[in-house]
């Protein structure tokens, strides 16, 4: 991954190039912990060689995965970054991806492997965003 910031205090915006078999959720999480974000709105376009989204089942309280197992263009990647109950980098992210027919798949993003890039925003919020597990839907929400 390669990266830039572009704009430093009080709110940064950097710019993320993911490299080819990096897995994008994680290289996100791992780069918004070691830079401390925590609090910020993130975009991204590129490609998955892979990838895995996810409905949210609101009765189970838990995500039904849907696998997309193929090359895939990342026509819409949307969400924020807060910081979770344990102090760490929560990201929240979903994505519409587009199949070589021209359908797409859409949901909360589980996992992506880069293919053959990622190019991601991330802005930094001028507050410090929080996230808090909800029981009562089994979620992780932010809390204002």
């Amino acid at each position: 991954m390669k990266f830039r910031c572009l704009k430093d205090a009080p709110a940064r915006i950097f710019v993320l190039v993911l490299d080819p078999g990096e897995e994008a959720f994680n290289a996100i999480t791992e780069f918004a912990n070691r830079e401390g974000i925590t609090g910020a709105s993130v975009t991204a376009i590129g490609a998955f060689s892979q990838a895995k989204v996810g409905w949210f089942d609101l009765a189970k309280k838990q995500y039904k995965p849907i696998d997309v197992g193929e090359q895939c263009e990342v026509l819409s990647l949307l969400g924020d970054l807060a910081e979770g109950d344990d102090g760490k980098a929560s990201l929240h992210l979903h994505a519409v991806l587009g199949l070589k027919d021209g359908s797409v798949r859409g949901g909360h993003l589980l996992s992506g492997t880069v293919q053959p890039t990622l190019e991601v925003t991330i802005a930094e919020t001028a507050a410090h965003l929080r996230r808090r597990k909800r029981e009562d839907l089994g979620i992780a929400l932010i809390k204002l």
